[in-house]
């Protein structure tokens, strides 16, 4: 995009649904100020419902203006109230940092370039639009090649324990889900590397 600065990130993605429709949706976008911002979010149940409020999150999310993760939070909560609610977790990445804040259980880990082991970020209890716990945000810093992998309950949690994933060159969305997602649930993996420079 002319007058941008290049993207901070690359990544991948890969979902199936087990309906006609999937209550799982994710989210990578531009902020004004070249940051990146990423988000999966998992609407409560299946089916159309399930769905429709996980529209509803990426939309507020997409039109959100915000810097501050917990206000793009609270502007969700509000605006989910009226549906069966999500589980999301949000990650800012800034040149040489990542800002999380996860509600529910989407899963984010992040693995470290050049490290074998698998570092959780934190998740609070809760769900967005029905009950939101006290929100507090983690601020990380990141290096060249540092992976976050953002994955939905559709996904086995222990996926971070399989060895393969830490010293893929980088992990693949793909290669995730097939090795590790649940046939009995909608299932979505995200995998976001950091490309920019130290802080």
């Amino acid at each position: 995009m002319e007058g941008k600065a290049p993207l901070l990130v690359e990544w991948t993605v890969a979902a199936r649904s087990i309906g006609s429709e999937s209550g799982d949706q994710y989210l990578v976008s531009r902020t004004e100020d070249d940051g990146v911002l990423v988000a999966v979010v998992d609407g409560l149940g299946h089916g159309p419902e399930a769905a429709s409020a996980a529209r509803t999150a990426i939309g507020v999310l997409e039109a959100g203006r915000e810097r501050e993760l917990g206000a793009r939070f609270l502007r969700c909560h509000e605006r989910l109230r009226d549906t069966r609610g999500v589980v999301l977790s949000l990650g800012l990445f800034a040149t040489g940092s990542l800002t999380w804040l996860g509600v529910g259980n989407v899963d984010g880990v992040l693995l470290r370039s050049g490290f074998g082991a698998a570092e959780q970020l934190l998740v609070r209890g809760g769900v967005v639009g029905r009950r939101l716990p006290s929100l507090a945000l983690s601020r990380l810093t990141v290096s060249r090649g540092d992976t976050l992998i953002l994955a939905t309950d559709g996904i086995d949690q222990r996926f971070a324990d399989d060895p393969g994933i830490a010293f893929a060159s980088p992990p693949t969305a793909e290669r995730i889900l097939a090795d590790h997602g649940k046939a009995t649930d909608d299932a979505l993996v995200l995998v976001v590397r950091y490309l920019g420079p130290e802080a």
